[in-house]
């Protein structure tokens, strides 16, 4: 029995779609850390492990904790957040890490001034946005985790503990981040490949 000529080509077309999906994801993540800006980030680790991927260290930043006070388009009767958007623009400091300096809900007035960039992160509903001088938010960037080779994630967390570690990211102009190496002080040890 000869295969119907339709059902041929919709498994070709279907076949083709994904392909130019999965392309799409990858050259997009290459984009960015080609030609994004690139920021030196200090980090603090959890070392967890993902059954499927391996050995990884859960990140958080500097950046993970927004003072509220940074935020500066806040609506006066606004008590909580919403889950949404979060803008918060860096500036790198005497250290060469990158710090935030300034942030706003759902999108930047204007463009970042040289020297400073914006990242975009992700803000969930129910932070306090009210009158407590010390509220924070803690926003997700989507680079909290750097996966590692078997057997060094318990090394990297140990030392990390006792010194500090960073990573360089690269921001696309939208402020999508992508993590680009993972360093200790000066020296880089590992480094994401672009494809």
């Amino acid at each position: 029995m000869m295969p119907d000529k339709r059902l041929i080509v919709s498994a070709l077309v279907l076949a083709l779609v994904q392909i130019a999906f999965l392309s799409w994801i990858i050259a997009g993540r290459a984009a960015i850390l080609r030609n994004g800006a690139e920021v030196l980030l200090r980090v603090e680790p959890v070392d967890p492990r993902d059954l499927l991927r391996g050995d990884y260290v859960y990140l958080s930043y500097d950046i993970s904790r927004i003072p509220v006070r940074l935020i500066a388009n806040i609506p006066a009767d606004r008590k909580t957040s919403h889950d949404g958007p979060l803008v918060v623009r860096l500036k790198q400091e005497a250290d060469g890490y990158w710090r935030p300096a300034a942030a706003w809900l759902d999108k930047a007035p204007e463009a970042a001034p040289p020297g400073e960039v914006d990242i975009a992160g992700h803000i969930f509903a129910g932070w306090n946005l009210g009158d407590d001088p010390e509220a924070t938010v803690s926003p997700d960037y989507g680079i909290e985790r750097f996966y590692l080779p078997e057997g060094e994630g318990g090394v990297i967390e140990r030392d990390m503990r006792v010194r500090p570690f960073g990573i360089r990211a690269a921001i696309a102009k939208d402020g999508t981040a992508q993590i680009k190496a993972l360093v200790d002080g000066d020296k880089t040890l590992f480094e994401e490949p672009l494809y």
